[in-house]
């Protein structure tokens, strides 16, 4: 058998994948076309790009309703702001996910509370968020995760039931359906973000979408500095920030928009033939099918780690991957609570303690789920490796199945000094860790 390229031999694959973030001609032309005009952004607001690729981005998913914001956070924030959310008042999110989704609920005042995740999906469990109802609760906040869907049949049902706000985190899932349904039109609010490595990019930038104009409106005040919104039927005012986009991130927005079907057709092409490779490799584990989705968002393709014992671990497997030239990380996220991105106190948010007999300690929260993915068994494959041809699908394969055939060399050299230097990159916290996350 070939000598993993780890440990000094011939990796599978030395040439790169298709370079992201993709843009061209067009683009070019729609910036130098905003430089000219001096409409660069700002006030009046909404400015023609981005009202217009709000819109568009609205209509894709099947909201009425668009508003494009900086980031992806303050996507989240302004939504939960909007939603009526007050100090102290408890959001469930799920435990696997990027620190911002949580980092958003503090800004507005909120109280984050992680649910476990489920083992398939890796989306907010329903019944794990039921289990987290308080009587604090206000806002169900489920993320659409790499290439799932959170089950928005249970959790419209359970938003329902206890009468709670539901805001969908789409920030993967650009252009994607579940049941024929977009992305962020199944709750009061669905937010994205733009960020670099996302299927749609402006470098950064948001949206939140709604199909409630009371919502709509309570989002254009609070983007646009609590001035009142272009409709202003509801007369609601505000104390506002500028959360505003520029025209120049919506220039290339509207070109990111243009072609995202035809590359969210290409990775699922790509993403199934992958599925179908990893499936005959014994210690590995695609995720299983989610029949509900009707139109894939492939953010990042991933699987599982699932080996029969613990000679080698992941974050080591993981390594080995990356040195065969497959791009890919393990720790990719974190079980938030135990993150080094989310620090939080309540000497920095006294709404930890607010009306409590102790402060909330996210030390005391335990999701087994979250944490098995975190740092045991998820693989994640940026979605750019999907974006070519049959030939890298099959490296990727040829790739994972050379290290799992290699176990036994790459667990002998785990015990000493060359697989403890692998590792060091993959269990260093992330605070140190350069990803374009």
């Amino acid at each position: 058998m070939p000598e993993l390229a780890l440990l000094g031999g011939d990796p599978v694959r030395a040439c790169p994948f298709p370079r992201w973030p993709q843009g061209g001609p067009a683009d070019a032309a729609r910036l130098l076309e905003v430089l000219e005009s001096g409409d660069w952004g700002g006030y009046p607001f909404p400015n023609r790009l981005a009202a217009e690729v709000a819109q568009r981005f609205a209509d894709l998913h099947g909201a009425r309703y668009g508003c494009l914001v900086a980031n992806g956070t303050i996507a989240l924030t302004a939504a939960l702001q909007a939603s009526g959310i007050r100090f102290g008042d408890e959001v469930i999110v799920p435990a696997y996910t990027w620190e911002g989704t949580a980092a958003a609920v503090l800004a507005a005042g909120g109280v984050p509370i992680f649910a476990d995740i489920d083992p398939d999906t890796y989306c907010l469990d329903p019944e794990a968020a039921r289990r987290a109802i308080t009587p604090r609760t206000r806002v169900l906040l489920p993320v659409h995760l790499a290439m799932r869907f959170a089950d928005m049949d249970a959790l419209v049902r359970l938003a329902v039931e206890h009468d709670l706000i539901l805001i969908e985190d789409c920030a993967h899932a650009h252009g994607g359906q579940y049941k024929r349904r977009g992305a962020g039109s199944f709750g009061d609010m669905g937010c994205f973000s733009f960020q670099s490595s996302k299927l749609m990019t402006a470098g950064e930038g948001g949206a939140v979408i709604t199909s409630r104009l009371e919502y709509f409106e309570l989002l254009q005040s609070l983007v646009n500095c609590g001035r009142a919104s272009l409709t202003d039927q509801f007369k609601r005012r505000v104390v506002g920030w500028n959360y505003r986009i520029t025209e120049f991130q919506a220039a290339i927005l509207l070109g990111q928009l243009e072609r995202l079907l035809e590359l969210a057709e290409r990775r699922s092409h790509n993403a199934a033939a992958l599925s179908q490779a990893l499936q005959g490799i014994p210690g590995i584990r695609p995720l299983p099918p989610q029949p509900a989705i009707t139109r894939e968002a492939i953010y990042c393709y991933v699987f599982q780690y699932r080996p029969t014992d613990d000679r080698v671990s992941r974050d080591l497997f993981v390594a080995a991957l990356e040195a065969e030239g497959i791009p890919c990380d393990g720790r990719f996220y974190e079980a938030v609570y135990r993150s080094d991105l989310f620090p939080a106190r309540a000497e920095d948010f006294p709404q930890l303690a607010a009306d409590r007999e102790r402060p909330l300690d996210y030390r005391q929260f335990d999701c087994p789920v979250a944490e098995r993915a975190a740092y045991r068994e998820a693989v994640w494959l940026p979605q750019f490796v999907l974006l070519g041809d049959e030939n890298d699908v099959e490296d990727i394969a040829r790739a994972v199945a050379k290290v799992m055939e290699n176990r036994d060399e790459l667990a002998a050299a785990g015990e000493g000094r060359a697989g403890l230097k692998a590792m060091s990159r993959a269990e260093r916290p992330r605070l140190e860790r350069q990803r374009n996350y």
